[in-house]
């Protein structure tokens, strides 16, 4: 390297010479995020300083090298080997560098870990970073919970910071209609999770200080739970109403009548207006899911006209005359269309 070529790493990293390996980290954590080719895509500049940062700090963060730099300035490659390909590194804490070819590949692995598409100058061929993991209930509760979630990166859409992490859970309508407290095992922890009256397929439910690690802050982002509704045999969900739908026959529908209906609390008796539909609907208001704010949504009837199967000689008979003498006739509008 011509003297013209120097860099200085102390000012590249904005540090002192007299700066402590702490304080070179932080410098370096706060640019790297900054220049970091995922935060800035398709940015030439920033992908040179990223590059530049990375290299001043693989070598004022190693004592050795730091010492040969301080004493022999652009001519300290010559005075020892440069970064170990098997050897340890600069010190981040508890990280394994022998696994590393060389510096780019580490902190390129380090920065870009964190979910999507591996990050530009990362070594060919390494497996991607974005990591599985399978929490589980304890036996006590009444469903299994098994997810799986990514670590989410820099890319814009992500759950909200990089050591986030999201997982997809299954609750029955009982539970989600009137609240439930799970038990989670992450790992060597357990942790309990009280998930309130109202949750529906698509909620997310945050848990605080349960996400991942970030090793280059090591701060533990959070955790968010998406809730799944299990198929109920009776009951759905439509937007924010609760929807049922209720078999009656062709004389309740012809005459109207007085039903009873199941709801979350219990039946109700319900009135049919005489000549109902099949496929219309009866808005039960108030007694439909819990809302976030309090109180209930409305539950939807949907009214299926079911005609006997099975009829008895005098239920036939009646079916007959009514038949002979009925006037009304549905289908007295088709006659009009052709193509």
């Amino acid at each position: 390297m011509a003297a013209t070529d120097f860099k200085d790493y102390y000012a590249i990293l904005g540090v002192s010479k007299t700066a402590s390996s702490e304080e070179i980290k932080q410098a370096f954590r706060k640019l790297a995020r900054k220049y970091h080719p995922d935060v800035n895509p398709n940015n030439k500049q920033a992908e040179a300083r990223f590059k530049e940062v990375s290299e001043a700090y693989e070598v004022v963060s190693d004592p050795d090298k730091r010492k040969k730099y301080d004493q022999f300035g652009q001519y300290w490659k010559q005075a020892g080997e440069g970064f170990p390909s098997g050897g340890a590194g600069p010190d981040m804490g508890n990280f394994d560098f022998s696994q590393y070819g060389n510096f780019d590949e580490f902190i390129n692995e380090l920065l870009g870990r964190f979910g999507g598409p591996p990050p530009r100058g990362a070594g060919a061929g390494r497996q991607s970073h974005a990591r599985s993991h399978s929490y589980r209930t304890s036996p006590g509760t009444s469903t299994h919970f098994s997810s799986s979630f990514n670590d989410f990166g820099f890319q814009d859409g992500g759950v909200g910071s990089t050591q986030d992490s999201e997982a997809a859970i299954a609750l029955t309508f009982a539970e989600a209609f009137n609240g439930v407290k799970k038990r989670f095992s992450l790992g060597n922890e357990t942790i309990d999770v009280n998930i309130p009256s109202g949750a529906k397929t698509g909620t997310r439910l945050r848990v605080r200080g349960k996400g991942q690690i970030n090793p280059m802050t090591q701060q533990r982002g959070d955790l968010y739970l998406k809730v799944e509704l299990q198929p109920h045999t009776f009951f759905q969900m439509e937007g924010d109403n609760l929807v049922c739908e209720v078999p009656i026959t062709p004389d309740e529908a012809t005459l109207g009548a007085s039903i009873d209906v199941p709801t979350p609390d219990g039946s109700v008796n319900v009135k049919l207006p005489a000549g109902v539909r099949s496929g219309q609907s009866l808005r039960l208001r108030g007694k439909g899911w819990p809302l976030p704010k309090g109180g209930r949504g409305d539950q939807l009837v949907k009214v299926a006209i079911v005609p006997p199967k099975d009829l008895s000689q005098q239920e036939r008979e009646y079916y007959e005359k009514i038949r002979a003498i009925r006037t009304y006739n549905p289908r007295s509008h088709l006659n009009q269309f052709r193509l």
